[in-house]
């Protein structure tokens, strides 16, 4: 698989895992494939093998394109930003195989939730939490926490998007099979059963637990209850901004690749 995990902690404060990006080939052809319009065949290829890959088409190129490329690169926050929500998708799969997660938006600068994940109990089948995500690329991780992730947090936990988040939920739980959608509805956001789960990318300054304690600062304010409630992983990357356009080259190439290939 292209990611691995080590795992993280502060007490009783937060936990998660600090990423490594085994293979950038394999992951740049997931993202290609994820540009091009085909998460459900990701979701899958990350739980089982043995089933075909959809032929992409070559109206589904330019759009997929448009996905991996920086308008003026100068400025590549939104298509950066577009990479990494897939990366924490594919990160999330991998981590959480049994969850119900949102697949990721197709559209740069998306303005509702970076990311939705739905627990469920591998014995009852019965929903009991949604997970609600922040994910970002920046190169000021702990600027990006304290100034406006902390805040995102604090108005989900106010109820001040109950409505989108109901909504959302919906959606994605009408997916699913023997669900009650409306009673896990009920029990994600009347009865306040959310968890949090910031994923950004760090520099040196935060690759060791110190700096890791001192970025998710504040945390356990935030979000208050139990550890598991507050969830934080963590990319490290030297050039943050160079790799994400390798990495977009790459992709933009498969892409192409798998499209020339059934023509």
């Amino acid at each position: 698989m292209p990611i691995t995990f080590t795992a993280i902690s502060n007490k009783d404060d937060w936990a998660g895992s600090s990423w490594t990006i085994a293979k950038d080939d394999e992951l740049a052809e997931l993202i290609a494939k994820i540009a091009l319009g085909q998460s459900r065949y990701v979701r899958r290829v990350l739980k089982e093998t043995g089933f075909p890959a959809p032929d992409p088409k070559e109206t589904e190129l330019s759009g997929a394109i448009k996905l991996l490329t920086a308008t003026d690169p100068k400025t590549p926050w939104h298509r950066d930003g577009w990479m990494f929500q897939v990366i924490s998708w594919i990160a999330a799969h991998l981590q959480h195989p049994g969850d119900l997660i949102a697949p990721p938006h197709m559209i740069h600068a998306h303005k509702g939730f970076d990311g939705i994940q739905v627990r469920i109990d591998e014995k009852t089948h019965q929903v009991t939490s949604v997970v609600i995500c922040e994910e970002k690329a920046t190169e000021n991780a702990r600027k990006m926490v304290r100034d406006r992730i902390w805040g995102e947090f604090e108005g989900m936990q106010s109820g001040a998007r109950d409505n989108e988040l109901a909504a959302e939920l919906t959606r994605l739980l009408e997916t699913a099979k023997d669900i009650d959608v409306d009673k896990a509805v009920e029990t994600i956001v009347w009865k306040n059963a959310r968890h949090y789960r910031i994923a950004i990318t760090i520099d040196d300054e935060h690759s060791d637990a110190d700096g890791q304690k001192k970025l998710f600062d504040g945390y356990s304010k935030v979000v208050e209850g139990e550890v598991v409630r507050r969830r934080s992983e963590v990319l490290h990357l030297e050039d943050m901004r160079s790799w994400m356009a390798a990495l977009a080259a790459s992709a933009i190439k498969k892409a192409t690749a798998m499209v020339i290939a059934n023509v």
